[in-house]
């Protein structure tokens, strides 16, 4: 069983407002991210945020922790429930390839270029504690070389939105 994690407690300070809440085609980024993981996920969580359109948790071990925190908390989460995966994306992560989950198994294995669309093994929550309560690089490139993550391109470069021009640029390869 998959459980689907999209990681939304970023600060947006490039993009200027929350991220999560820009809208395309009359649909939140935010919205469109769980949309997305309900296709492949038994069940979706949205982590760094109070409010979403799907059951929420907050970033593991606490707030500030980047992405990191964010995986640590579906981790823990996928273990307490008996999953057997984590499948995380960002909130801005639009334009996945439709076999997503198959391009990134075996887990653990994370996009190339964009590290937290990843499949991780509900395995990996006892490695990311030990990076978070480190003194080493807490970030996910560190998780996935302590794991042994596969890099895999995928079939196209999924968008990565951090600024108002991106998203525009998304909204014009749409129309």
């Amino acid at each position: 069983m998959i459980l689907g994690a999209v990681l939304a407690g970023g600060q947006s300070s490039r993009f200027g407002s929350d991220k999560a809440l820009a809208e395309i085609d009359g649909h939140s980024l935010l919205t469109l991210a769980v949309d997305a993981l309900s296709g492949w996920c038994e069940k979706v969580v949205v982590v760094g945020r109070e409010e979403a359109p799907a059951p929420t948790l907050p970033d593991w071990p606490r707030p500030g922790m980047g992405p990191l925190g964010g995986i640590a908390a579906a981790l823990r989460l996928a273990r307490q429930e008996d999953f057997d995966l984590v499948l995380t994306i960002g909130v801005d992560s639009l334009g996945l390839p439709d076999d997503l989950p198959a391009l990134l198994s075996p887990a653990p294995a994370i996009a190339e270029g964009q590290p937290v669309i990843a499949l991780w093994p509900a395995s990996a929550d006892a490695t990311v504690m030990e990076i978070l309560e480190g003194d080493g690089r807490h970030s996910l490139r560190a998780l996935a070389e302590r794991l042994g993550a596969r890099v895999v391109r995928l079939p196209h470069d999924p968008a990565n939105i951090n600024t108002p021009a991106d998203l525009s640029a998304v909204v014009d390869k749409r129309s």
